[in-house]
Parts: structure tokens; C-alpha cells; sequence
């Protein structure tokens, strides 16, 4: 049977990560005694990781060799805990045995990014954008999502809820019919891929209970990746908005999800957008306004 060359690759850079997560594991770090002039290297040996992760020293003499062995989850994380691994750097592990990555966790460190990506969605203006929790609750939004989207504190600030349940927004979506079907088939991919989250199964039993259009379309079991929709708009100022919502993630913080809503080259929507946020626009469009 003919070599696979990218299998070939993937094992060679999974003997190369290996080694040299380990070189830079102390004793001490694994709670070891140095070991004093004995080593040439201040990491671990091979045998040492083995033992620290409850694993046969030949079957992780094998796995470090890059052979083609089975592995499972459970003693990858093993060595990732032994070789003090990061949570992408676990993920990494997982893709060169040939796994599939578990999940990505939010560092400790980029917990705090809060400020950056107010940044982030305030430099996006005039045009509206916001950003979401795993379960979209809405973290944050600029003022054109407020004076164009409808977005304020007296509702849910559930994106998902809100989209079947707030009476604004349902106003003035001229699309809301065709764009519901995708919104719903979109949040079944998001929650069949965390089955055990209990927090998706909260969300869907609040929106079963306030939206009757949510459950049925629900019981279709229509399922699609999260990506652009294009919505248009009937704003009670300026009229129709044509706009493209892009839903983006953030790699450092896997929980959120930013939502960036672009206009598009009709109704003269980039200019509406303009005028909105100008200070004439935001006199006639402070919140509440009836749709």
C-alpha cells in the first residue's frame, strides 16, 4: 500500500511536538526529584512522562516515535496534563494523533478582553455590529445595532430570543420570514455539537414556550453552519436597509461571537447608515421608536 504523505507529515510533526514539549518540562514542574548531574537535559525522559501519565513507557516511546498506534482522548489528556500543555496546544495534540479536537476553553489570561472588542465593534460604525455568549446572550453592542437593530436594555438582550419575540425588530425585518428558518437551523448545529450543554437545552425551552414559529420550525430539523444572512430593514427614518451579517469567532475567547453587520450596494443603505449615526440622524432615532 502506497505511503500517505500528509499522514506521513502529521505523525513526523507529532514525534517533533512532542519532544519538544517535553524538553521544556522540568522535574521540578512535574513535581520530580531533579535528578542532579545525571541528565543531560533539563526535561523530562520519556519514561518519566510515561509513568506521570499512566501510560506504558514502550506504547509512549511509540507515540513520541510518531508510529501509527491508537490513541485515545482520555490518554491525551493524560500526557497534555503531564507535559503542562495549553488548551491549544492540547487541541494541536489531538489533531496530529489524528483525533478530534475536544472543544476550545477560554485561557485565563484573555478572560479580560472586553475593552479590545468594545474597540473592536466601536471602530465599526456607522454600521451596526454586536457580539454574543455561546448561548446569544448579548455581551455588547454599538449604537448604530441600538438605533437600527433595536437593540436596549428593556429586552431579553438574547439575540435568539429577541429575533422571535421582540416586536421592533419583527417590524421592521422585511426579511424575518425567510431569515427565521436559517437562524433556527443554525442554532440546532450550535447545540448539537455541545449535546450535554445544559445551557442549550434551557434556551431552546424558553424559546419552545414564548415562539410558536420557533417550535415549528424546530420540528423540521433543518441544520446549518453559522455564516453571512442577509437581512433587509424597514427603518421608521430612512427607510429600507439592505445589510449582510457576518458571524465571526474570536479564537482567544471561543465563548463569543462577534456580529458585524456590513451594507450592501442597494437601497443607498452605506449612506443611510451614514446619516443615522450623524448627530441629525441620532436626534430622530433615540429608542424607543414605533415601527
Amino acid at each position: 500500500m502506497a505511503e500517505d504523505p500528509a499522514k506521513s507529515r502529521r505523525l513526523r510533526e507529532l514525534r517533533e511536538f512532542l519532544m519538544s514539549r517535553r524538553a521544556r518540562v522540568t522535574p521540578a514542574e512535574a513535581g520530580l526529584p531533579d535528578g542532579g548531574a545525571r541528565r543531560r537535559t533539563p526535561g523530562l525522559r520519556r519514561e518519566e512522562v510515561a509513568v506521570l501519565a499512566g501510560v506504558g513507557a514502550s506504547w509512549y516511546q511509540w507515540l513520541e516515535q510518531g508510529r501509527d498506534i491508537s490513541v485515545s482522548p482520555q490518554v491525551l489528556d493524560a500526557v497534555a496534563r503531564v507535559l503542562r500543555l495549553s488548551d491549544a496546544e492540547r487541541r494541536h495534540l489531538y489533531l496530529l494523533a489524528g483525533l478530534n479536537p475536544p472543544a476550545p476553553e477560554v485561557a485565563p489570561e484573555k478572560r479580560d478582553m472586553c475593552e479590545g472588542l468594545r474597540r473592536l465593534i466601536d471602530t465599526w460604525m456607522p454600521y451596526p455590529a454586536h457580539i454574543m455568549d455561546a448561548y446569544y446572550n448579548c455581551v455588547m453592542y454599538n449604537d448604530a445595532a441600538a438605533v437600527v437593530l433595536g437593540m436596549r436594555p428593556d429586552i431579553t438582550q438574547n439575540c435568539l430570543v429577541d429575533f422571535f419575540t421582540d416586536p421592533l425588530y419583527r417590524s421592521r425585518s422585511k426579511s424575518w420570514e425567510r431569515n427565521a428558518r436559517t437562524v433556527v437551523a443554525q442554532f440546532r448545529a450550535a447545540s448539537s455539537a455541545r449535546p450535554q450543554d445544559g445551557g442549550y437545552q434551557a434556551l431552546l425551552d424558553e424559546l419552545t414556550g414564548a415562539s410558536p414559529e420557533f417550535a415549528r420550525l424546530w420540528a423540521e430539523r433543518d441544520i446549518e453552519d453559522a455564516g453571512q444572512i442577509r437581512k433587509e430593514l424597514d427603518h421608521p427614518l430612512v427607510g429600507l436597509l439592505c445589510v449582510e451579517s457576518t458571524a465571526m469567532k474570536v479564537p482567544a475567547r471561543p465563548d463569543l461571537t462577534i456580529v458585524l453587520h456590513t451594507p450592501l450596494d442597494e437601497a443607498n443603505t452605506a449612506a443611510k447608515l451614514e446619516w443615522l449615526a450623524s448627530p441629525e440622524g441620532r436626534r430622530g432615532a433615540m429608542y424607543p421608536v414605533a415601527g
